[in-house]
Formats: structure tokens, sequence, C-alpha cells
């Protein structure tokens, strides 16, 4: 299987948050893990957020922006280009999806439609997992 990850999954596998031991179990069972490019400024913004949000939580963010750098060789990155933005673009119309959600959508779609196989699409985000089914993405539910 190969499991794309949108920026709410990643962050999963890296800070302990609700869903991370589901995460985790499909990442352990995957053979391949997928993100878009953005999925790193996302992950970091995200992060530092939090580091603002919840001093106390300064070390784990550390420790998951390490896990980030140790992370990031092993994935397969789909490239942002002109015909991915393109298609996010009739993405975020047709499904009302904001604008960074409709580039981690078309990343999925695009990957899926390159392999010519199955691509299970973790999210945590109702809207975009109902988008990613009607594109015939296997949503991780």
């Amino acid at each position: 299987m190969t499991l794309f990850c949108d920026t709410s999954a990643l962050i999963k596998l890296l800070i302990e948050e609700p869903d991370s031991e589901r995460m985790l179990r499909a990442a352990a069972a995957a053979e391949w893990i997928a993100v878009c490019r953005i999925t790193w400024a996302e992950a970091t913004a995200a992060m530092a957020r939090r580091a603002r949000e919840d001093p106390a939580s300064a070390e784990a963010i550390e420790q998951a922006r390490q896990g980030l750098s140790r992370l990031w060789p092993a994935l397969v990155i789909v490239e942002v280009n002109q015909p991915l933005v393109e298609a996010a673009g009739r993405l975020a119309d047709a499904f009302a999806l904001r604008g960074y959600d409709s580039v981690q959508l078309a990343a999925a779609h695009q990957l899926q439609s390159n392999i010519e196989q199955s691509v299970t699409f973790a999210c945590f985000d109702r809207r975009l997992n109902q988008a990613a089914q009607l594109l015939q993405l296997q949503a991780l539910i």
C-alpha cells in the first residue's frame, strides 16, 4: 500500500496526538509513504505555532522537528508544478476546499494516476476525505 499523508496525518507520526497510534499502524503497514512538497512548510509552521501556544511542549516540538528531518529522505515527494496547481485550483472550486488542502488532494490524485495503483489518503479533515473518495482515493477513515 502507498500511504499519502497530508500535513495533519504526518504530524500525528511525529507528535503524540489523538489518532497517532492509528497513523503509526498505517505507516507501518505501508510500502511507501508519500507527501506533497508543501507538507514541509505546513508541518514546520504547525510545530512553530504549537511551540508558541504551549511553551511547555518545546522539547517535544524540537524532537518532532528532528523527527521530520530524519523521516523526510525516506518519503516519496510529490513535487508542486504548474499542472498540479491548476488541478488543485479545479479541485478547490469543485469541492469548496482551502488552497493548500486542494494542493494536497491534487498531489495524492496525481500520485495515484502516475503509479497506477491504489493510494490510501490519510488526513483528518472530513470535507477533504469526502473529496478524496470522490476521486477514487481510499481514505484512511
